[in-house]
């Protein structure tokens, strides 16, 4: 347990970030997962509009540091890869 004031503090503003972290992350996950069930369904234009959804949000979730910048790019990548694979 922290003993110091600061230490005390810095726990205390670490919960806060977490929290907001998990939300963001969990947001991410939501838009991925509407995409996988649009893709699934293989219904191409609602796959378009979920990809169209999910790539800002990812990249919202790297201006706000939950994460990297190539792993967002990597993930919006393999999704559009998926969705010219349901298109073709």
């Amino acid at each position: 347990m922290a003993n110091t004031p600061s230490a005390k503090k810095a726990a205390r503003k670490i919960e806060r970030r977490t929290e907001i972290n998990r939300s963001r992350r969990s947001r991410v996950r939501t838009y991925l997962r509407k995409f996988d069930d649009a893709l699934a369904s293989g219904d191409a234009a609602a796959a378009t509009a979920a990809f169209k959804a999910a790539e800002p949000e990812l990249m919202r979730a790297v201006t706000k540091g939950v994460l990297h910048k190539n792993t967002a790019s990597r993930k919006v990548s393999r999704l559009a890869s998926q969705l010219r694979k349901l298109s073709a």
